[in-house]
């Protein structure tokens, strides 16, 4: 499982030109799943997102997570993520989860953050997405749960 993950303020993910999830404070997620990945992967995304310390405190020190600054999770399931680019011009998603186990995991995902007490917006699985908002810092990470 792979996470996008980038400090944001302002997001929002419109479908069909209407706005259906937004956040003023706190982490955009695009979130990837590949058809190897078990309850244990998003377990371990879930506690790394919500207490990586990447907000700024008095100092301007990154020293704060996602649960100390009281920020939301706008999160997008983004198949792309596990997009194979090493032969050819056209990316292969074969790496890529089939819908049905990327949902599951990726509303388990969503769940699991919501129990820590975060706010979490959403896109609509499966559509055609446009996501915009401010990168704070610019702050943008990338992590894999097989990367332990």
């Amino acid at each position: 499982m792979k996470a996008v993950i980038q400090r944001a303020n302002n997001a929002n993910v419109t479908v069909n030109q209407e706005i259906v999830g937004e956040v003023e404070h706190g982490l955009v997620v695009l979130l990837g799943v590949t058809h190897e990945d078990k309850f244990e992967d998003v377990q371990y995304l879930v506690n790394k997102i919500t207490h990586l310390r990447i907000f700024e405190d008095e100092n301007e020190k990154m020293n704060l997570s996602l649960l100390d600054v009281a920020g939301s999770v706008l999160s997008i399931s983004q198949f792309t993520l596990f997009g194979d680019t090493r032969k050819g011009r056209r990316p292969s998603f074969m790496r890529a989860a089939k819908p049905e186990y990327a949902n599951k995991l990726y509303q388990e995902f969503n769940l699991l953050i919501r129990e820590q007490g975060i706010s979490v917006e959403t896109g609509e699985f499966g559509e055609k997405m446009d996501v915009q908002f401010t990168n704070t810092g610019p702050v943008t990470l990338i992590l894999d749960s097989k990367e332990k």
